[in-house]
Order: C-alpha cells, then sequence, then structure tokens
C-alpha cells in the first residue's frame, strides 16, 4: 500500500505528520503542525528506533507492515521517552510479544513508570553497540536534550545519526521527507522556536552533545521530529552551536502589555528612534496578542530587549508576567534589556520589570521610564532617549 521511504537499502521513515493537534506538550502552538519520525532497520535483526504519538498509531503501523509484512520486529530502540515518541510503545509490545526493548537505565524506569513494562528489555550504556547482522548500532548518552534520559543512536556502517529530539523542529513534512526534497531555510524559524522553548534552557548540555558528536562521522541526521538532514547538516549544526551559546544578531525585541494603547504608545515611541539610529531588526510584540513562543524565539535571535508593562491590581500585567516567568525559567544569557512601564494611581510594574532584570544579570541600558497615565512630552522624550540607549549600545558591538 506504501512505497516505501528509504534512508538508505535497508533503512526506512516510518514517520507521521501531526496536523490535527494545537499545542505541542500543550504549551506551543503548532500552526503548521508537527512531524513524529520513526525509522526501521530491516536487518538480519529488525530494529525500530523510536515510534510516535498513540493517536497515529493505525497509520504508523501500517508503514511499518507495508515493509516487513508478518516478520516481527527484534529491537525497539528508545531514544526519548516522552509521549509524542513514547505513546506507542505499548501497542507495539503488544503486537510483537518478543520485541525487546533496548534503552538506558534512566529510560528502563520510565518505560516501566508509564507502561508497567520491566521485562524483555536491555540496558545498554555509553558507546555500547548492538550488532543486526550487516548494520551496527552505537549509543551515546545526551542526558538534558531535554530529558534526562536522553540518549542517540548511531548507524556505524551508514553513518546515520538517529539524534532524538536534538535538531528536529516543528512543522510537518508536506511531501518532501529529506532537507533537500523541501524549500529547507523555510523551516529555520520554526526550527529556532522548537530549539528555543524547549531545549533553550540546555544550553551547556547542547554543548557536551556537541563534543561528544565530534568524534562521529555523520552522513544524516535522523531527528524525530522535521526534515531528515543529508544536505544542510552543517548548516543545522551552525544554528545549534549559536542558540546553545545564546550568541545572538543585532536587533531589539520590544514586549509590551497594554490595556488602553499607552504602553503600546510608549514601546512606538522607543521602537521609532531606534530605527532613526540605524538599528533595522526591531521586532514589536504585543504579549495579549502574541503567543509567548514566537516572542521568545526572536529574543534568543537578537541581543536587546525591552520590556514593558502597564501596573494591573498592584503587579504586572498577567501576560507580562508569564512571559518574564518563562524567560526566569530559560535561564537565558547574553542580553542587553531596558524597561519602561506606565499606571493610573499607583506605579509598581516597571519596578516589578526592574526586579527581573536583575535576576537575570543582563545588562541593563538606559534609564527607566514610567509613565502615569498618558504618555506626555516630558517622558515621550525618556522613551525616545531609552531607544537611543539601546541603538548605541548594540552599534558598540559592531566596532568589537
Amino acid at each position: 500500500m506504501y512505497v516505501p521511504v528509504k534512508l538508505s537499502d535497508r533503512v526506512f521513515y516510518v514517520g507521521v505528520n501531526d496536523r490535527r493537534t494545537s499545542f505541542f506538550e500543550n504549551i506551543w502552538p503548532l500552526e503548521k503542525g508537527v512531524a513524529y519520525n520513526s525509522y526501521l532497520i530491516d536487518d538480519n535483526k529488525v530494529a525500530l528506533i523510536d515510534t510516535v504519538e498513540a493517536g497515529h498509531f493505525n497509520k504508523f503501523l501500517k508503514k511499518i507492515e507495508s515493509i516487513l509484512g508478518n516478520r516481527q520486529i527484534d529491537y525497539l530502540i528508545i531514544n526519548h521517552v516522552e509521549p509524542d515518541h513514547a505513546g506507542s510503545v505499548k501497542f507495539i509490545t503488544k503486537l510483537y510479544p518478543d520485541i525487546k526493548i533496548v534503552g538506558n537505565k534512566k529510560t528502563l524506569g520510565m518505560i516501566e513508570g508509564y507502561f508497567g513494562i520491566k521485562d524483555n528489555v536491555i540496558e545498554i550504556q555509553e558507546g555500547d553497540t548492538l550488532n543486526l547482522g550487516r548494520h551496527t548500532l552505537q549509543f551515546f548518552m545526551m542526558p538534558m536534550v531535554h530529558w534526562p534520559e536522553v540518549m542517540v543512536t548511531y548507524l556505524q556502517e551508514e553513518k546515520i545519526l538517529f539524534s532524538a529530539d536534538a535538531f528536529g523542529t516543528f512543522g510537518t513534512l508536506d511531501g518532501g521527507i529529506f532537507d533537500d526534497e523541501l524549500d529547507f531555510f523555510t523551516y529555520e524559524d520554526e526550527m529556532r522556536r522548537y530549539y528555543s522553548n524547549i531545549v533553550g534552557k540546555y544550553g551547556t548540555p547542547v554543548q557536551n552533545a556537541f563534543k561528544k558528536l565530534s568524534q562521529l562521522e555523520i552522513r544524516m541526521i535522523a531527528s524525530t521530529h522535521g526534515p531528515i538532514l543529508r544536505k544542510h547538516i552543517t548548516d543545522v549544526l551552525k544554528w545549534y552551536n549559536k542558540w546553545s551559546l545564546y550568541d545572538t544578531d543585532e536587533g531589539v525585541v520590544i514586549a509590551y502589555s497594554s490595556m488602553y494603547g499607552n504602553t503600546e504608545e510608549m514601546a512606538e515611541t522607543i521602537a521609532r528612534k531606534i530605527a532613526e539610529e540605524g538599528v533595522k531588526a526591531i521586532k514589536i510584540y504585543d504579549v495579549s496578542k502574541t503567543h509567548s513562543s514566537y516572542i521568545i524565539s526572536d529574543i534568543f535571535r537578537y541581543k536587546g530587549l525591552i520590556l514593558g508593562s502597564p501596573t494591573y491590581n498592584g503587579e504586572l500585567h498577567p501576560n507580562m508576567e508569564s512571559l518574564v516567568s518563562k524567560l526566569l525559567y530559560m535561564g537565558i544569557k547574553n542580553h542587553y534589556i531596558g524597561i519602561f512601564g506606565s499606571f493610573t494611581w499607583a506605579g509598581t510594574a516597571a519596578k516589578k520589570l526592574n526586579e527581573f532584570a536583575t535576576k537575570t544579570g543582563w545588562e541593563q541600558v538606559g534609564e527607566i521610564v514610567e509613565e502615569k497615565q498618558a504618555l506626555k512630552e516630558e517622558k515621550y522624550l525618556a522613551c525616545r532617549n531609552l531607544g537611543l540607549a539601546m541603538a548605541n549600545r548594540l552599534k558598540a558591538d559592531r566596532k568589537i
């Protein structure tokens, strides 16, 4: 029924697309959907690399059966236990009762905890190999990229890295499965949004993973999300290295909340002055309109961040509070920050944002601007001065 998608003569793609789920991890919007990638190695011993989200099992099984027919699967390699990949484990073990689950110590503990499975398991350690006949799998631990049990599987003869969530992206695979079959660079923004929101907290573990993977000759990267990489491996490794080092481009994200437009007017005034000073990459976001995942993605991209909020019941506006809470959780480094706010009778929003800035350890730029009620000339000029200060700080980096 299916024409199998081959990575090589005996290695197949058996993943599925999800265009129905609205939020990944019930947090991050999936406007372009998401792919759940799984792979099958048809050797003397058959190995399945990861599974798919449980709701897509029937389509997944049809692809497996189109390759194997009634033959059995000998090994299920679990690189990552998150349910969008391990969700079909129980179904697979029911259909293939002799299958052996291969994972590390933490993997097997999670499999028992999620699915009650503790028999027919093989525990592997760093660098261990598993021979399938003509192919040999080798396993490397990648803890906290982005769960503690994560590992990757390297197919030695084909030089294919099955990389779990690393090097993945949001977005379905719309016909093209490989990066050279589609307009690959249209995935860059979604890959950065995926990285910044899902993996972004773990920059140091990603750098540790780079050091470990540098030992391997990699011809193809097969992630659990997004296109299989065989042409643009260097590009993606470069992006991941940059993001995990919190290296940024010249530009500013101005994120604000505004109930009646007064704080928004301050944001636009600041942005205008930045533009006058020759900084072209300026992104303005209303945090009540744009989901935080898109804002965070651009914060990973650009060096400057300016936050503004009205005082709301003696606190930050709730949607701004949500954004800064996420940013603190992620531990993002190496940014410049400016602050502005407004209030009607008692101002605390700017103070709260200043507390956030202090906790981040980022370099604070310009004077805090806080206006009472509508924007007036004195604070209008102060907003322009804040924009000037940010522009000058960014431009100073050009000389380094």
